[in-house]
């Protein structure tokens, strides 16, 4: 087992400065960063509270910068800015892989690097931020991690559903609709992740992408596969 970490390694201190938060209970910030292959006390509780915290802080967000855009385009622009790839990067951002705790297995298998790892992480992190200051210090710690975002008509035009993007630019040249399948899903019960595939035989493309819904993938995939469609001559 990796030696334990205290609250005052360096790496620790940084992190709490990038996030502009000092933890008065430490141990809340290394729950957030152990997986459930390091020890019993990890981050998914954590997780589940942050996400609930993101998911309202974003909103708040956006309804002061866009506020005369209809429900579901905001819905669509919260979707985009709190979906797996872009947590993804901001944690990257806060070098959370290097003090991920993992076990032996998850950390050989590259799960300091995994997507849906840091993902979930960061959100752990909100969670515990928002346990040790309460709703207005994870509110402001939210609002930094998407400070260098510009909340404009442009970021709406962007997060036009994936799918329906997809669906047009096939029928604008006559092609067949993409076709989904789900490839597997993964973990248990209560927390699945599902992987999907979205084809385009006439082109000869076919991606996988995961998501916590089905729904998720399918929108991961098709945008993925459009980027393609959109990069060939």
């Amino acid at each position: 087992m990796a030696p334990r970490q205290t609250i005052n390694n360096n790496p620790l201190a940084t992190l709490q400065s990038a996030l502009g938060h000092q933890f008065g209970e430490p141990a809340l910030l290394l729950r957030a960063l152990t997986h459930r292959s390091f020890s019993a006390d990890h981050y998914e509780r954590l997780e589940f509270l942050g996400d609930a915290v993101l998911g309202m802080a974003v909103a708040h967000m956006l309804y002061e910068a866009q506020g005369e855009l209809p429900e579901g385009e905001l819905s669509r622009v919260r979707a985009k800015l709190v979906r797996q790839d872009s947590l993804h990067q901001l944690a990257l951002k806060l070098g959370l892989p290097a003090l991920l705790r993992l076990g032996e297995g998850e950390a050989r298998s590259g799960g300091r690097q995994r997507p849906s790892i840091l993902a979930d992480v960061l959100e752990a992190i909100i969670g515990a931020v928002y346990l040790d200051g309460g709703h207005d210090a994870a509110v402001q710690l939210v609002r930094r991690l998407f400070a260098d975002v510009a909340i404009t008509p442009a970021l709406s035009a962007a997060a036009k559903d994936a799918k329906t993007s997809l669906q047009e630019w096939l029928q604008a040249r006559h092609m067949q609709l993409p076709r989904y399948d789900i490839v597997r899903t993964i973990g248990a019960a209560h927390r699945q992740m599902f992987e999907v595939s979205c084809a385009v035989p006439e082109r000869q493309i076919c991606v996988t992408a995961q998501g916590r819904s089905r729904r998720a993938a399918e929108q991961e995939a098709a945008a993925a596969v459009l980027q393609q469609l959109q990069a060939t001559p």
